[in-house]
């Protein structure tokens, strides 16, 4: 299983990385992007299971990637959940749109990262 963290912001990118490490432990392999034309490259190669998207980014911002990802290279299969800044209803309507799985708004609780990403790979929840 795989996990790609897409952020132009590094400690950002470092923190939900360091929140998802444990996963490492249950055979779940992490990688990272810091712009939108890495993230599509790395999901063309990696085809990951799960991406956490920064909405805004350079090069290509997260709805891009994610109405590329979802309706252009039609990897409708790759659960991708929005993090972003934005919360109001236009960036929900729009993140909808390009066929985002969810959206979750920043700052975000890292242990709501780790749940969210344990149910969507389908990994058991610690200390059952």
């Amino acid at each position: 299983m795989k996990i790609l963290i897409v952020d132009d912001e590094p400690h950002l990118r470092t923190l939900i990385q360091q929140s998802l490490e444990e996963l490492e432990f249950e055979g779940v392999d992490l990688f990272t992007a810091s712009n939108g034309d890495e993230a599509l490259e790395t999901i063309r190669v990696e085809q990951p299971n799960l991406v956490f998207l920064d909405v805004m980014m350079p090069k290509k911002n997260g709805f891009d990637v994610c109405n590329a990802v979802k309706n252009e290279l039609g990897m409708s299969h790759i659960h991708i959940i929005l993090l972003t800044a934005k919360g109001q209803e236009f960036d929900r309507q729009r993140g909808n749109e390009v066929g985002a799985d969810r959206y979750m708004t920043k700052p975000f609780d890292p242990d709501a990262l780790v749940a969210e990403a344990r149910t969507i790979l389908g990994l058991p929840s610690p200390g059952l």
